[in-house]
């Protein structure tokens, strides 16, 4: 059992490395925002803005979603980039023009270069720096990565990684829906195949029934 506060130890971590970007990188311009996870298209990452408010209506604040999917098996350096390429869009929400929903343009790119993450939509040298889709890949020597290595140096890490694989589990579900267990409730015969399949049993003349049918 964990000996701390697993959710405040999480959110504290986050707010501390989006407070440390926004010095470093943005001159402290940023507002703060909420930041959540969110399993969303196994993406890394997003950005929303205004989407939360006070029920008075008096508050209205961002929202930036991580995908903690893809915490364990990136780098944390790969996963506080996503963090600030999230920034980023929240800088051009409240200080630049940002285009439709979901499209990376020209003044996010030139901002994104400004905080040393290159956009591409390959997520590699030589991508698009514009589009409907845009990764980034970390600028070597660049305002980021010096201070993600700082801010690793003072002992940041990601407090808790997700540790169920969802494709496995995807697979292992599939694989055992395709084989559901018939059986005889007259002399108990047994027979496996993918649900919804007929079986009679040759002894006694009599149709299997499907294990969840059984249970049911």
């Amino acid at each position: 059992m964990p000996s701390a506060n697993p959710t405040k130890k999480t959110y504290d971590s986050l707010n501390s490395a989006y407070d440390f970007f926004n010095k470093r990188l943005f001159g402290r311009k940023l507002p703060r925002c909420l930041i959540t996870m969110q399993r969303k298209n196994q993406s890394y990452g997003y950005f929303a803005g205004g989407r939360f408010g006070t029920l008075d209506g008096e508050e209205i604040t961002d929202e930036i979603a991580l995908n903690p999917s893809h915490f364990k098996a990136r780098t944390t350096e790969d996963n506080l980039s996503t963090l600030v390429h999230e920034m980023v869009h929240l800088w051009q929400h409240h200080h630049g023009k940002p285009s439709r929903p979901g499209y990376h343009n020209k003044e996010w790119a030139v901002m994104m270069k400004a905080v040393g993450l290159i956009p591409s939509d390959t997520g590699q040298e030589g991508g698009r720096e514009t589009g409907q889709r845009v990764s980034h890949y970390v600028e070597a020597g660049g305002a980021f990565a010096c201070a993600c290595a700082e801010l690793i140096e003072l002992g940041f890490e990601m407090p808790y990684v997700e540790l169920w694989d969802e494709e496995k589990d995807k697979t292992r579900k599939k694989k055992a829906a395709s084989k559901t267990k018939y059986t005889c409730g007259e002399c108990g015969v047994n027979a496996w195949a993918k649900p919804g399949v007929m079986f009679i049993c040759a002894a006694c003349d009599r149709l299997l029934v499907a294990e969840d049918e059984e249970d049911a």
